[in-house]
């Protein structure tokens, strides 16, 4: 079940494990004494807080389990159950021996509520850790790419531009780096504080140009 290099000199690479079953979540915590879940939701929150967790994945040695929810709903239905924990997405687990040490869900998936977590409970790893296979490709950017191409392009107006922007990015739910998250958020914020509708964003141009912008994000991902 791990996902490590066959070379012996290679470094291991942090184990990273969808879980679709039932039975895939048991074995998973059967073979990993020290381990975590996490569920991932439909939005923008999952890929906030997988950036997150991923910033402490590679400094320390913790197998992580993730369940798209919505995918794997009898995998996520398992994990409530062994837990006796309610259901959230995004939500991160960590289990010892089987039994829930440590939940936190949602927008609290933060540097402040796992770097305690983690520096107490979870071993330091001597490498640093190389994301396995189970996620690479999960980072798509083409999208967004494309859509960003097309709007320096000329195709797309501000306004046009902005909504469709924004719109993908609150629907993204992606397991992302945290260099990614910064980068795609760089460009309008949080769509979650417009909560009166996409025209709260403002005029497009009011945050400077935003197609110098749009280009200098395009020449970073």
């Amino acid at each position: 079940m791990t996902q490590t290099d066959h070379n012996p000199n290679a470094k291991p690479a942090q184990v990273l494990v969808p879980l679709t079953t039932p039975e895939e979540v048991d074995g998973f915590l059967a073979e990993y004494p020290q381990a975590a879940v996490f569920k991932a939701g439909t939005c923008h929150k999952t890929m906030q807080g997988f950036g997150v967790l991923e910033t402490f994945l590679a400094k320390h040695d913790l197998p992580v389990g993730f369940i798209r929810v919505v995918d794997w709903r009898p995998a996520s239905n398992h994990v409530t159950e062994l837990s006796g924990l309610q259901h959230q997405s995004p939500q991160f687990i960590i289990f010892k021996d089987g039994q829930p040490t440590f939940e936190v869900n949602n927008w609290d998936i933060t540097p402040e509520q796992l770097g305690p977590v983690f520096e107490a409970d979870v071993p330091v790893r001597q490498d640093a850790a190389q994301m396995s296979g189970a996620v690479a490709g999960e980072g798509n950017v083409a999208p967004y790419k494309q859509l960003m191409q097309a709007y320096v392009g000329g195709q797309l107006p501000d306004w046009e531009f902005q909504e469709r922007y924004v719109n993908m990015f609150r629907d993204d739910a992606s397991l992302r780096s945290q260099r990614e998250f910064e980068l795609l958020s760089h460009l309008f914020g949080d769509p979650d504080a417009y909560h009166g509708g996409l025209h709260q964003l403002g005029q497009p141009q009011a945050r400077g140009d935003l197609k110098a912008r749009v280009e200098a994000l395009l020449s970073q991902l």
